[in-house]
């Protein structure tokens, strides 16, 4: 039985119905997540579609390191787009990617938190959602007694984290199918490596 747990509903590719759940870790700052996400997105995905029609399920899950700080705010800008449209949550995760360089660690090292917020709303305009909306689910507004309350989607991103922490996830991309990790799925799988492993997998569902 697939262990499938609450989540964003723009966060899935294909049906909730679909009894075969393929989930995936990923961090917005990571070089392999990058890897993993273009591949399974733009390749994987469309085969399993054509394929398995209404068979697989695919998830995105935040895998946040905290050694890049901005990881966070990479994965609050998701959370706080799809919460404007659910549709441009994919959309904007591949405009992410495709700018990853620009949130690296050297890029941003002299940048303020509010500046990386102003960038990804203006980012999320590039997918047709109001930067004004994005910006304002992201502020952390003004107090004159600090309260350290976040802004309107940390607790969104509070819940990613504790799921990742429960189910033991350590690294980015980290994939499980039906709920059970599988660290044999490497980000640098060829789109012929997918198809041999959904073959094998699927004819013993």
């Amino acid at each position: 039985m697939a262990l499938v747990t609450t989540t964003n509903v723009g966060h899935r590719l294909g049906p909730s119905s679909a009894p075969t759940v393929i989930e995936a870790y990923l961090d917005y700052a990571c070089p392999f997540s990058k890897l993993f996400y273009r591949r399974f997105v733009e390749d994987v995905f469309p085969y399993i579609q054509k394929t398995y029609s209404d068979q697989v399920q695919f998830i995105f899950r935040h895998q946040v390191q905290g050694w890049h700080p901005q990881s966070t705010l990479l994965a609050e800008a998701a959370l706080a787009v799809e919460s404007v449209d659910p549709q441009a949550f994919y959309p904007f995760s591949t405009a992410l990617f495709a700018h990853q360089q620009d949130y690296f660690d050297e890029a941003i090292y002299n940048r303020s938190w509010h500046d990386l917020h102003q960038s990804l709303a203006n980012l999320a305009s590039q997918v047709g959602v109001d930067p004004a909306r994005v910006q304002t689910l992201l502020a952390i507004k003004h107090s004159p007694e600090p309260k350290n309350l976040g802004n309107q989607v940390t607790g969104q991103l509070k819940s990613h984290i504790k799921l990742g922490r429960q189910q033991g996830i350590h690294v980015s991309p980290t994939v499980l199918f039906n709920g059970i990790v599988d660290n044999s799925i490497s980000s640098s799988w060829t789109l012929d490596q997918w198809v041999e492993y959904l073959q094998t997998k699927l004819s013993k569902s």
